[in-house]
């Protein structure tokens, strides 16, 4: 049995139960219960705090964790980095109010910045030579500010919505981060081998995000001109159809270059384009 550490609520939590969701790994959805046991895979699920993860992860008491990489970093516990996620994606920027002429870093030297990442923050104004003072809170950073209780802050920044409610902005931003899967130092081969098939099951997940299955009918003196313009993982599969000037072609595209791709196979002579999303794919 593995056990896995996950944020027991927010946004990573949502993204967490989603990718497990989409692994067909189910997990009850009951937040009351600390620990609770997948019904159909090996693992056990472990709610905590975000900023406990790395500790439990790298103490033992969880085999492995999912963890923003800000609160990874901050603690530096000694957990290895297994994957990034790619998902719950932040970063960790200086801001101070709106209406301040900001000229640089410098002009953080005797200010006060109120944070809930010191270690990060402090690493960052060192490396700069930036002599500041720190003040360490817990919760509603943004309003330092405001209340007079900093000059400014250091906190996570992903829409930037909140920066602007506080009449803040954005000057300097000092690590992005995003989801990880961390693990423990120490697992035994059991325990890597369930690791392997969950890292199985979500690569076969991520691969699939952002593609389309795509399906045409072509004249079969285009297909040459056809597939040329098919950025494909290998090659589009072409089957005959009743028609003999005809044939069906079938491949997949990344939706970033979906609309443009689309444009030139229809200039082309396809016919009848098919677009279907892809749950999974195994590469």
């Amino acid at each position: 049995m593995l056990r896995i550490a996950v944020q027991s609520k927010g946004r990573l939590f949502d993204d967490t139960m989603n990718l497990l969701s989409e692994a067909d790994i189910k997990v009850p959805s009951s937040k009351r219960t600390l620990l609770v046991q997948s019904s159909n895979f090996p693992i056990e699920v472990l709610y905590l705090r975000d900023d406990d993860i790395p500790q439990t992860v790298a103490s033992g008491v969880a085999d492995i964790g999912i963890v923003g990489e800000n609160e990874f970093v901050e603690r530096n516990e000694h957990a290895q980095i297994i994957s990034r996620l790619g998902f719950s994606k932040c970063r960790l920027s200086l801001a101070i109010p709106k209406g301040i002429d900001y000229r640089g870093v410098e002009w953080f030297n005797g200010k006060k910045i109120a944070t809930s990442y010191p270690n990060i923050l402090r690493r960052f104004m060192n490396n700069k030579g930036i002599m500041a003072d720190i003040h360490v809170i817990t919760g509603s950073v943004e309003i330092s500010p405001g209340i007079g209780l900093a000059d400014g802050i250091f906190d996570i920044v992903s829409s930037g919505s909140t920066l602007i409610s506080n009449n803040l902005k954005e000057v300097e931003v000092v690590m992005k981060s995003e989801a990880l899967l961390i693990g423990n130092w120490d697992m035994d081969e059991e325990k890597h081998s369930i690791l392997n098939e969950m890292l199985f099951r979500f690569e076969a997940v991520r691969s699939a995000q952002d593609k389309k299955y795509v399906m045409m009918n072509a004249p079969k003196d285009k297909v040459e001109a056809i597939t040329q313009v098919l950025p494909g993982i290998k090659s589009p599969t072409i089957i005959p159809l009743a028609d003999p000037g005809w044939c069906s072609i079938h491949t997949v595209l990344d939706e970033k270059r979906f609309w443009e791709i689309i444009n030139k196979l229809k200039e082309l002579g396809a016919q009848g384009i098919l677009v279907t999303p892809i749950e999974k794919m195994i590469l």
